[in-house]
């Protein structure tokens, strides 16, 4: 598995070419639709410092990058796509990039309406608890996720359309407007698990979501679901699909499938145990849906990720040998 590349069966070199073909100058390429820098760069650089206005969406089709935000550091690649929130000061860096295989990056500023907007269909679907608890939450400056087929697949309708008159003006603003709520959907994801143990008590999904979690290596049905908060099936999958988006089973999968990821990641277990790990008795259904969330099997993502632990451990020891020469 080739660090920086995200293979052409997941999208990822189609979107390698669509960026290679817009950004045909080294550095940014502006002008294709407001708020959208394209970057190409043929050798690492910085860092430097940069600022945002607006929500950004921060995605590497080829090549690494590192952002560092009130002193974190954020590293992204094709497999991760970065979040930055609005009015932020930081500083960039582009770690992988040749000649041969340039840099390729697109970085959108979102509107703050759009954000809004997006964001309160979501929160009007979601129950009064819910609503009370996220708005009051102050989100991170950044964060990291995993770019999946969903999101890599609206990314690439936007910027198609943005190059034809007809679609810029007809459909790019309503993949726009998708591409912002599969970001905040993602995001809420995140939040929704860390509201669940907080609120078990006075939300039956809340309840729902803790037990899901603890429970990823059991066979879990939507019966057993709804018995736990004394729902009928049909009635606790509609008040699930309200609360998260997304049906009972859909956000198990994608909790075990993001479960295995961090294991992954960790390194210390097999694709075998990972699987029965997260609650899958067959290992080639664990490794075929694994692979349709984020692109790849669970073995390269393995692979990709050692190359990328390696390759820091390297770049940190060099560093510190020029330091003390």
């Amino acid at each position: 598995m080739t660090s920086g590349y995200l293979p052409s069966t997941a999208g990822g070199g189609d979107l390698v070419a669509e960026l290679a073909s817009i950004a045909t100058q080294a550095g940014p390429n502006t002008g294709l639709w407001p708020g959208l820098t394209i970057y190409r760069f043929t050798a690492p650089a910085g860092p430097t410092w940069e600022e945002i206005q607006s929500l950004s969406l921060c995605v590497v089709a080829q090549g690494r990058k590192a952002v560092t935000v009130g002193g974190e550091t954020y590293l992204y690649d094709p497999f991760r796509y970065l979040v930055l929130s609005s009015h932020l000061h930081f500083q960039a860096e582009i770690l992988e990039a040749t000649i041969g295989r340039p840099f390729l990056s697109l970085v959108l500023q979102i509107e703050p309406d759009l954000v809004r907007q997006v964001s309160s269909d979501m929160l009007e679907r979601r129950t009064t608890v819910f609503r009370s608890r996220e708005t009051d939450a102050r989100p991170p400056d950044a964060c990291v996720s995993a770019l999946d087929q969903e999101l890599l697949g609206v990314v690439l309708r936007f910027l198609r359309a943005v190059k034809t008159t007809a679609d810029r003006r007809v459909l790019a603003p309503l993949y726009l407007q998708e591409l912002v709520y599969r970001v905040l959907q993602r995001e809420q994801y995140a939040r929704l698990l860390a509201l669940a143990a907080a609120e078990s008590a006075s939300n039956p999904v809340s309840a729902v979501l803790e037990y899901m979690r603890t429970h990823l290596y059991e066979s879990l049905t939507v019966a057993d679901l709804a018995d736990l908060v004394s729902l009928s099936p049909s009635a606790f999958a509609h008040l699930f699909r309200d609360v998260t988006g997304r049906s009972p089973y859909q956000f198990l999968k994608e909790m075990r499938l993001d479960r295995a990821r961090e294991l992954l990641v960790d390194g210390h277990l097999t694709v075998a145990r990972i699987s029965k790990e997260v609650g899958y008795a067959s290992v080639s259904h664990f490794i075929g849906e694994f692979r349709g969330r984020f692109g790849v099997t669970p073995r390269a993502y393995y692979d990709a990720q050692a190359l990328h632990r390696e390759l820091d451990t390297q770049r940190a020891r060099n560093d510190t040998g020029a330091t003390l020469a």
